[in-house]
Formats: C-alpha cells, sequence, structure tokens
C-alpha cells in the first residue's frame, strides 16, 4: 500500500489536510468519502515518507481481529449476501456501518481487492492476519460451487459456536482462580504479618509449644526470611518449563499428559473434537473433498497427540481406507464420534453425522465445564478454610495450655 497527502472538506465546510494510506489514488478518494470528506487534492507521497506512513499505520492499527469482530462481521456478510446483494454493496454497506476503524480499514482493502477483478477468496488472503486459511477455504469453496450465501451462514453458525464455547471455558475458570489468588494472598498475609505477632507473647512465657505451633512458626519464618527464594524457584520452574514446551516433542509428552488426566483429559480430548467435527461438516458440506477437508482440520486441532492421528488418518484415507477406521486406529476420538462417521459414511449423510457429533461434543464440554467448575470452587474454598484453620489452631493451642497452667 501506498501513502497520499490529502486536502479535503469536511461536512462543516473546513479545510481538513492529512496523510493516507491505500492501494491507489482513487481508493483514497474513496475512502475519505467513506469518513465524510469531500477530497480536493490526493497526491501520492514519495517512497520513503510512505515507508513512515506505512509503519505508522501498522503500530496503530495491526492487529487482529478478535473472536467477536470476526463472527459478528462473518454474520452480517451472511445476512447480506443471502439477501441478494453483491460482495461489493455487501462491503460497502458493512464499511458505512461499523464503528471499529480496524474493521473499517480491513473491509476498505478487501473491496479494492474485489474492485480490481479478484474474487472474495483471494481478496480476503491479503488480509491473512485477520481470515485464517479454514475461513479462506471455506469462502472459497462457496464461490466454486455457487453457495456462496449458504456456506457463509454456517461459517457465521461456526465463527459464534466456538467463540462461545471459548468464552464459556474462559469464565468457567475466572472464579477459581479469583478464589486461588485471594487464598494465597490471605493465607501468606497471615503467616507473614499474625503469626509472628503472637509467637512473640509465647515466647515471653517459655512454656512448651504444640508440634503444630512450632510447625506454622518454622513455616511462617521461611515465608518472611526465604520466601523470595521460592518465588524465583517457581519463577525459573515456570520460564523454563515454557521455554521447554517450544520443543514439539516435550510439548507433544505434556499433551498426552493432559490426555490421560481423569476429568482435565475428556474436556481437552471433546473440545478438539467438537472444533474438529464442526469444521470437517462445513467443509463437507460445502462438496470439498475430504482429503481437503482433514488437511484444513489438523489446523484446528490443538493437543498435538490428536493433531498427528489425524494425519495420520489423513494418510489412512488416501491409501483407501475409510474415515471411522482411519480414526479409530488412533484410539484417541471418542467412540460415539467413530460410530456415528461411520454410519454417516454408510448413509451417505457424512455432513450431517459430523454436525451431530459437533453438536454433542460442545454439550458435553458445556456439561463438562459446569461439573469442572462446581467440584473445584467448593474443593478451593475447602482448602483455604483448611489452611486459615491450621493457622488458628496452631495460635489458640499454646493459649489453651496456657489457661491449662494457670488453672
Amino acid at each position: 500500500m501506498a501513502g497520499f497527502r490529502y486536502e479535503a472538506l469536511s461536512k462543516s465546510g473546513q479545510l481538513e489536510k492529512g496523510v493516507i494510506e491505500s492501494d491507489s489514488a482513487r481508493l483514497a478518494r474513496s475512502q475519505l468519502r467513506e469518513q465524510g470528506l469531500s477530497p480536493i487534492a490526493v497526491t501520492a507521497l514519495k517512497p520513503s515518507a510512505s515507508l513512515n506512513v506505512s509503519m505508522l499505520k501498522k503500530f496503530q492499527w495491526h492487529r487482529s481481529l478478535s473472536a467477536h469482530e470476526l463472527a459478528l462481521l462473518t454474520r452480517q456478510f451472511a445476512i447480506l449476501v443471502g439477501a441478494g446483494l453483491t460482495i461489493e454493496q455487501t462491503l460497502n454497506a458493512l464499511i458505512a456501518q461499523t464503528e471499529s476503524q480496524v474493521v473499517k480499514r480491513t473491509l476498505a482493502v478487501i473491496r479494492g481487492e474485489v474492485l480490481s477483478g479478484q474474487p472474495l477468496s483471494r481478496a480476503l488472503a491479503t488480509q491473512q492476519q485477520h481470515f485464517p486459511e479454514l475461513y479462506r477455504a471455506l469462502v472459497a469453496a462457496g464461490e466454486t460451487s455457487g453457495q456462496l450465501a449458504q456456506v457463509l451462514a454456517k461459517l457465521a453458525d461456526y465463527t459464534e459456536t466456538q467463540q462461545s464455547l471459548r468464552n464459556k471455558v474462559s469464565l468457567a475458570l475466572i472464579y477459581p482462580i479469583i478464589v486461588t489468588v485471594v487464598a494465597l494472598l490471605v493465607v501468606g498475609s497471615l503467616l507473614t504479618w499474625v503469626v509472628p505477632q503472637v509467637v512473640q507473647v509465647f515466647h515471653n512465657t517459655h512454656q512448651s509449644l504444640p508440634i503444630l505451633t512450632r510447625g506454622m512458626i518454622a513455616l511462617s519464618d521461611f515465608v518472611r526470611n526465604s520466601g523470595w527464594l521460592l518465588g524465583l524457584a517457581l519463577t525459573l520452574g515456570l520460564f523454563f518449563f515454557s521455554r521447554a514446551l517450544r520443543n514439539e516433542s516435550h510439548l507433544y509428552r505434556w499433551h498426552l499428559v493432559l490426555l490421560r488426566l481423569p476429568l482435565i483429559g475428556k474436556m481437552i480430548r471433546a473440545i478438539n473434537t467438537a472444533q474438529l467435527t464442526s469444521t470437517l461438516a462445513i467443509l463437507v458440506n460445502a462438496r470439498v473433498p475430504l482429503l481437503t477437508a482433514l488437511g484444513s482440520g489438523v489446523g484446528v486441532v490443538s493437543n498435538i497427540p490428536m493433531r498427528r492421528a489425524l494425519v495420520q488418518a489423513e494418510r489412512h484415507v488416501r491409501e483407501g481406507a475409510s474415515l471411522s477406521r482411519a480414526l479409530n486406529s488412533s484410539k484417541l476420538f471418542p467412540p460415539m464420534m467413530i460410530h456415528l462417521i461411520a454410519g454417516g459414511e454408510a448413509s451417505g449423510m457424512l455432513d450431517q453425522m459430523l454436525e451431530k457429533i459437533a453438536s454433542i461434543q460442545t454439550q458435553e464440554v458445556e456439561n463438562r465445564v459446569m461439573v469442572f467448575t462446581r467440584l473445584l470452587e467448593p474443593a478451593l474454598i475447602l482448602f483455604m478454610g483448611g489452611m486459615v484453620l491450621l493457622i488458628v489452631l496452631a495460635i489458640l493451642l499454646p493459649i489453651f495450655d496456657l489457661n491449662q497452667i494457670i488453672r
């Protein structure tokens, strides 16, 4: 993109000057009109100046669309195209109604590509940071089959479902995290300030302290004197652990451990299965070849063992095996998913079965998240209460002993 210096009149008649980035002078004038300005002169900047503008724009605007923005944009696009508007009219309407400058600029670039004769899928490819490969592949399939409106509607459902699922998982983890942080702060405060103050009283009495009290005093001394070492050790441990996970073999083993955990493993399996089957359902419904659909589905599976199993399944399907048999060989995917896919292959309704699996797995994720949070919340509260109870008992036991001596 190049930079252009412009002079334009605002709606109030005032002269405004500035710099705008666009693919051509014609598109720059169009962008100014969208901003409510009447361009008087638009001239290209020198290469050095254009570069500076490009760098400035990069810092100001270069961020990916959020999941909410992408889902909303896709839904609006599907509605307008389904209503019979052309791609150009749809883009014009979306640019006019959006309030986000990032979305507005992204759509303006896409519209410029469409006006120059590029299909929508290739126009989206110029904004890869906003539209993932799967998104562009589905749009291309819709254009090829002549069912762009239907594909966009399904894509809108997909993006909204994925966003809703991520939101539910994130919100479910907020409360346990808050309770954990509060518990650590309360226990740390008691050990750092309260226990030492009470200990001074017992030192003056020269009485023999209970084991629990002596242990609590030792823990309090450690937290006060060497707590920073523990914090440093934890920080270094997390740092080296994150560095180790950059190695794919280490990440593979870690993901395999997560899959084997009683409750978390089933949740991870359900999340990845829901994402995979939702993707395959849309692609198969759009008449995308199964091998191509499997290749696109690999990108939405975040768990490394399941991703490798899917790559291996793709290889088996290429060699002539059925999808259900290829997926079943790894034993990592839910048996219910395998049986439904086998039924879909036998009946010729694979896309419908995949949609059914995606719906079931999404519901299972929501149920498991609900169970996980309902079990975790009381467990954290009991842990916090137990720690506070131990500290209180460690303080009260010597007081009880002192009362017995006095009596």
